[in-house]
């Protein structure tokens, strides 16, 4: 069996998601999992989450998925795991923040786990002060794009709404790949559905300032920031919340770790997972 991830937009109405899962059995499809990423103006965004006895079905596949009155196929990637519960996968998550007992740790977890869970590209905590990243994993942009990008976004003005809501004017239009992994299929002239500004009007912000593919949300007890990035699939709104959930559950875990308040991480530059962390400057 092959496994995909397919992501679409749809009308916000009873029987569209019917409409979509018939016509993904009609080419012997199982639908095995379904993560509701926005919704607003009428509109759904969803990752589906399904089964192929021959990958060679997945042209075929898009094709009668698009085919439903209203449907738009934004992207669709191979699986890289056997299917999960996205809500089980944060739980873990969460508990393995809160059982890093020290610095050194808990940023590299933040890191990582964050990656994961979004299949970010790239993940950086970094301290606005010093923009170069404090902990990361993955290729992070240049410290250059770090200063730039953290100016901009903390100065956006914060929206009522936590996650934002998607601009229906930016729509995805399905381009057939050859490859059989990845198909981009992002409207735009940018590559991305377009920017949005602002985040939640709590503390714990996360910003749709910029490119569509990076999402940030700020550990105000620390006084950082935690970024993520991956090439051209957009963060939607419920993956920028579950962010910044994680950035609270750290920030919170940073003020139970830290005493004095001026403590730095581990100077040694060690971190589990793959990640790395230097040592904050003060």
């Amino acid at each position: 069996m092959a496994t995909f991830v397919l992501r679409v937009w749809l009308p916000d109405r009873p029987g569209a998601l019917g409409a979509v899962a018939s016509r993904i059995g009609a080419v012997r499809g199982d639908l095995v999992g379904i993560d509701i990423l926005e919704r607003g103006a009428g509109r759904a965004i969803d990752e589906l989450v399904v089964q192929l006895p021959d990958a060679t079905l997945r042209d075929l596949m898009v094709r009668e998925v698009s085919q439903v009155d209203g449907v738009e196929v934004e992207d669709i990637r191979v699986s890289p795991s056997a299917p999960v519960d996205p809500r089980l996968d944060a739980l873990g998550t969460a508990a393995h923040l809160v059982e890093r007992d020290s610095l050194g740790d808990l940023l590299p977890a933040l890191c990582s786990r964050a990656a994961r869970d979004l299949e970010a590209e790239w993940a950086a905590v970094v301290d606005p002060g010093t923009p170069e990243p404090l902990a990361w994993t993955g290729a992070v942009p240049p410290r250059a794009w770090f200063l730039a990008f953290v100016e901009d976004a903390r100065a956006a003005q914060p929206s009522p709404e936590e996650g934002g809501e998607h601009h229906d004017e930016h729509r995805p239009v399905h381009r057939d790949g050859a490859d059989g992994h990845h198909v981009s299929c992002t409207g735009g002239a940018d590559g991305h559905l377009g920017s949005h500004g602002g985040g939640p009007s709590s503390p714990h912000r996360a910003s749709h300032l910029g490119p569509a593919d990076v999402a940030w949300a700020e550990m105000p007890v620390a006084s950082l920031v935690v970024v993520l990035g991956r090439d051209g699939r957009p963060f939607r709104a419920r993956e920028r919340r579950q962010l910044v959930a994680l950035a609270r559950i750290a920030d919170h875990r940073w003020a139970d770790l830290v005493a004095p308040p001026d403590a730095a991480v581990a100077a040694d530059g060690s971190g589990p997972a793959g990640a790395t962390v230097r040592p904050r400057g003060r």
